[in-house]
């Protein structure tokens, strides 16, 4: 049995995985522990409290001074969760591709091949970071960066910058620049806060009543969606009730020099940073030809629907509600484990 990826998808889906007794490794690709919140911006915050950020069987205990913790935290979290439960996780080990052998699953590495009889695929979205197809991206002079490079302020002091997403990591790290640049904060269309107090336990709870909901064959509540976009954790309130976090229309397009509306207005940019979301990272699956139109491979909860020994985890609510949270992938993981079990029991 082979997990692929040791963030917190991976690590939930181990902690499962020894429970129900079964043989496994975690192959992760990076050299140390904590996943993509490693390499997050410095200001990065949780959008719940650490009680309700927790991965099954030990609860994130709170960081001193911060209600949200911050992404190192998470990070040690993450790395004590990892030795607690002494899960076999080997890095860095960056799987090439998985191959079916009939009986087995092939999974091809850099550090060699492993022969599985089921794979769990928990690699993410972070390492894909997406990027729009925005006319005259191509042309322009200036600093152009994803969210993924994000780091601080201190690179942009007093620079003209144009932040583009109406989600959480353009929020935050619009608000981030607020007091040190001359900022322009763009978005499809207005912001959407949710009410001051609501933050992540809520949106776990909409996505599992929405995923019932569709599951039961209902009406489709919306999720998250009937909330809002963003979660006001207190450095983006603070900015917002400062004053400094206000959004304008999208550009049109990007010149030499910098962003051009429709009406004709032009604005000088120094740099912009797309906050633009991300792709579920499945390359590593396309020898066993399973993806559609959309990049997606068609699941049963976390079963992919046409390769019973394959298990997606952790990539969206498509593979499980709030499943690309700390709070929400230990009930698809431990649903994974157990359709696991039960297809290596059946194939004995």
């Amino acid at each position: 049995m082979v997990v692929i990826g040791g963030g917190q998808a991976g690590l939930a889906a181990g902690y499962h995985l020894r429970r129900q007794g079964l043989d496994f490794v975690v192959l992760d690709a990076r050299a140390t522990p904590g996943g993509a919140w490693r390499h997050a911006w410095d200001s990065l915050h949780l959008f719940s409290p650490a009680a309700f950020s927790s991965l099954p069987g030990r609860l994130m205990p709170a960081q001193p001074g911060e209600e949200y913790p911050e992404a190192g935290h998470v990070v040690a979290y993450l790395s004590d969760y990892e030795k607690r439960y002494g899960l076999p996780v080997r890095r860095p080990v960056q799987v090439t591709g998985v191959h079916d052998e009939g009986r087995l699953l092939r999974v091809e590495t850099d550090s060699g091949t492993w022969h599985a009889r089921a794979v769990i695929s928990a690699t993410g979205t972070w390492w894909r970071p997406f990027l729009p197809a925005v006319p005259g991206r191509g042309d322009f002079a200036g600093r152009q960066l994803h969210t993924v490079s994000y780091r601080g302020p201190q690179d942009f002091a007093g620079r003209r910058v144009v932040v583009v997403g109406g989600g959480n990591s353009g929020a935050q790290i619009a608000a981030d620049l607020a007091y040190d640049t001359e900022l322009t904060w763009v978005t499809r269309r207005p912001p959407r806060y949710l009410a001051d107090d609501i933050d992540g336990r809520a949106l776990f709870d909409a996505a599992t009543a929405r995923r019932r909901a569709l599951d039961a064959g209902r009406a489709d509540t919306a999720g998250v969606a009937s909330l809002g976009d963003i979660v006001a954790v207190p450095p983006v309130r603070e900015a917002r009730d400062a004053g400094r976090l206000k959004a304008s229309p999208m550009f049109e397009r990007l010149d030499r020099d910098g962003a051009v509306w429709a009406d004709g207005t032009r604005a000088p940019v120094d740099a912009v940073i797309w906050c633009t979301g991300f792709r579920p990272a499945l390359s590593h699956l396309a020898p066993l030809g399973l993806r559609g139109r959309r990049g997606h491979i068609a699941t049963v909860g976390t079963q992919a629907a046409d390769e019973p020994r394959l298990h997606l985890l952790g990539y969206g609510d498509w593979t499980g509600p709030a499943s690309a949270t700390l709070i929400g992938v230990g009930r698809p993981a431990r649903d994974a484990a157990r359709a696991v079990a039960e297809l290596l029991d059946a194939s004995r």
